[in-house]
């Protein structure tokens, strides 16, 4: 099928993740800074990359035409305009103060065999899969929007036609 706009992929390419990879740490502090320390800081900046990834093909063709970094700009016009939504749903009034960094508490000694062994086995954790888990996670709720708003025109559409339809047809109706 010939697509005038085609879909949106349901993978992030590349350079969504690269670009996610460069800016999610201050992202995050940022969202910290302007919620002033609340936990739904994280959410914040999850629903700003989530409104990057839906619009990331034209700021990218855009980012081409200009000739200058056109989604690092979006990415901080969402970022205030969530803010600003965040905001305004508090029931009292956002307060935001600098917090120092927490503390470092120490960790109680190992209880069992495996836990004292647990540092000699080597990790199976890697390095930098956060960052992709992140931009995963926001291009999957862009690409679910995406279809929730496919399925909004196509129905609109289709109501678009029956009512003219009708309306043609009532009138041919009536003229006879």
């Amino acid at each position: 099928m010939a697509y005038l706009f085609p879909p949106m992929d349901d993978e992030p390419p590349a350079d969504f993740i690269a670009f996610v990879a460069a800016r999610l740490e201050l992202l995050r502090q940022e969202a910290m800074r302007l919620c002033g320390g609340d936990r739904s800081a994280s959410s914040l900046a999850m629903d700003v990359l989530t409104d990057v990834a839906g619009h990331w093909r034209r700021l990218r063709w855009e980012s081409r035409v200009r000739h200058r970094d056109v989604r690092g700009d979006y990415l901080v016009h969402r970022l205030a305009k969530r803010t600003q939504q965040w905001r305004e749903e508090q029931i009292h009034p956002v307060e935001v103060s600098f917090l120092p960094p927490p503390k470092a508490y120490a960790r109680p000694a190992p209880a069992t065999v495996a836990q004292r062994l647990a540092p000699l086995v080597p990790t199976t954790v890697r390095d930098g899969t956060g960052v992709v888990a992140e931009a995963e996670i926001a291009w999957l709720h862009a690409y679910r929007r995406h279809i929730w708003h496919r399925y909004a025109r196509i129905c609109g559409g289709g109501l678009l036609l029956v009512g003219s339809l009708i309306q043609i047809m009532s009138q041919a109706s009536g003229s006879g």
